[in-house]
């Protein structure tokens, strides 16, 4: 009698299993995952990202993307990782559908809205909410669907930014090759270091010939043929050639900015500046600053600033002493 009720027992168990599995799999059919569609990233032609009443609007342009009305040139690392997520959204798994959004920040307090156009045609639109506790996923929801999902990686920082963030932040960019003068002014102080071409002299031909040296070298010159130094143009030059600045200065104009303290001339196959202001009171981080390549003010790293502003004589090379006879 006693194995009879054992038998009993443990048919009941794998009978409740046998049901649990059952409902389990039809309740995972009626949740089946949303089958985006896909599209190359190149078809995007605008990005519209909100977020608590604020919406940055991207547009491309002629290959390039730009932020806004005002048209500023954006940051094209950002954006194409912008364009990467989009384009690549994967749906990992159903999180809830109890509706409790703000869990999952996904409320209208706190979600991001992106929506991406081709032409004027609505690709896509989902909400971003909060990184999930893996790290590797963000949750989501996609549009009329009003449960919440996994998405493949953590992204939600890729779009909670605002239009500084996405602003290119490059203000001088040159080929240092091809500048042919260098003109320095500071404190009413100015030195032009123009650049030529020599002969290579006896002592400067290599001890070991295992090829042959160059016909001429390169030189630094002022107009009163002392020898400017090399080195230290060539390290200003290498800053110039990829300036990048540390944030836009919103509230100014270019024509707001006057009498600067340092300024750079350089000519080449075209002429570029570079003019550095006196600190503003309120922002003592860094220098106000504006380049014949942008149009908007910008603040310079105070590091940045320092090693770029070197008084005209110390870029000369330093007369050689000849020792004392006995």
């Amino acid at each position: 009698m006693k194995v009879k009720k054992e038998y009993f027992i443990l048919g009941a168990i794998i009978l409740a299993l046998s049901l649990y599995l059952f409902l389990r799999k039809t309740d995972r059919a009626r949740y089946e995952l949303p089958n985006l569609s896909t599209f190359p990233k190149a078809d995007i032609s605008k990005i519209e990202i909100a977020k608590k009443g604020t919406t940055v609007i991207l547009n491309r342009k002629n290959g390039n993307w730009n932020i806004g009305l005002q048209g500023y040139p954006a940051d094209n690392a950002k954006i194409n990782n912008m364009l990467r997520i989009i384009e690549n959204l994967t749906l990992t798994a159903m999180v809830s559908e109890s509706k409790d959004y703000s869990r999952y920040e996904l409320d209208d307090e706190h979600k991001i809205i992106v929506r991406a156009f081709t032409g004027e045609t609505l690709t896509r639109e989902f909400d971003i909410g909060k990184v999930a506790p893996s790290y590797r996923h963000t949750f989501v929801r996609l549009k009329g669907n009003e449960l919440v999902y996994h998405a493949r990686e953590n992204f939600r920082h890729t779009f909670d930014v605002a239009v500084d963030d996405l602003r290119d932040k490059q203000v001088l960019a040159f080929d240092k090759t091809e500048i042919q003068e260098i003109r320095l002014i500071k404190n009413g102080q100015s030195l032009v270091c123009a650049r030529s071409t020599a002969p290579v002299t006896a002592d400067q031909e290599p001890a070991v010939k295992s090829k042959p040296p160059p016909k001429q070298v390169v030189i630094w010159e002022n107009a009163e043929g002392d020898r400017c130094d090399e080195r230290k143009l060539n390290r200003l030059l290498g800053t110039l050639s990829n300036l990048r600045c540390e944030r836009y200065l919103g509230n100014k104009k270019k024509d707001d900015l006057i009498d600067p303290i340092y300024r750079i001339e350089l000519k080449g196959a075209q002429g570029y500046n570079l003019s550095i202001f006196a600190k503003d009171e309120g922002d003592k981080k860094g220098y106000p600053a504006t380049t014949s390549m942008n149009n908007c003010p910008f603040l310079l790293p105070e590091e940045s600033a320092q090693s770029i502003m070197k008084a005209p004589e110390e870029m000369l090379e330093k007369p050689t002493r000849c020792p004392k006879l006995s």
